[in-house]
């Protein structure tokens, strides 16, 4: 890509993805639930929340896997008001974000990673963006593969 729009990458290490499953669609709850974790002096990062279905929906976060032990104990609180309510967790993943104040104006960037991503066979188990970022959540034994195929791809040091 001309004047690449990809000039920062960064890797966070020991990070643990939470999913809150079938939960009812209640701002109220949701908002007690992050606020319960915040109590808990636990920095959420990457969120993502799936449309509602049939009044559920479920929320994805990360953590730092230092944090999960505590979190979980936090979130099984809310199962007594939230029958039904499932807590998968996933530890030891690995964030890598690129960053670029080119890639508020040029189409293509994400469907750039997502190429290099796919062709080394890398899998991604969240994803979340701004207007100049985008951080993918993969396992920690793909870190060092997507770090230098990204970094060759769009020519970073």
């Amino acid at each position: 890509m001309a004047g690449t729009p990809v000039t920062d990458i960064s890797v966070t290490y020991n990070v643990a993805l939470v999913t809150v499953d079938n939960l009812p669609v209640d701002m109220k709850l949701v908002s007690d639930i992050f606020n319960s974790i915040a109590g808990q002096n636990i920095n959420i990062d990457m969120i993502n929340q799936a449309p509602p279905y049939r009044g559920r929906v479920n929320i994805s976060f990360t953590i730092p896997s230092d944090d999960l032990v505590r979190a979980i104990s936090t979130l099984n609180t809310f199962k007594k008001n939230a029958p039904g309510l499932k807590i998968e967790v996933d530890a030891q993943n690995t964030k890598l974000s690129v960053f670029g104040e080119g890639m508020k104006n040029l189409p293509g960037v994400a469907a750039k990673l997502f190429t290099i991503l796919a062709q080394n066979g890398i899998d991604v188990k969240l994803v979340t963006t701004s207007e100049v970022d985008i951080s993918f959540l993969i396992y920690e034994k793909d870190v060092d593969t997507a770090l230098s195929a990204t970094k060759k791809e769009f020519q970073i040091e």
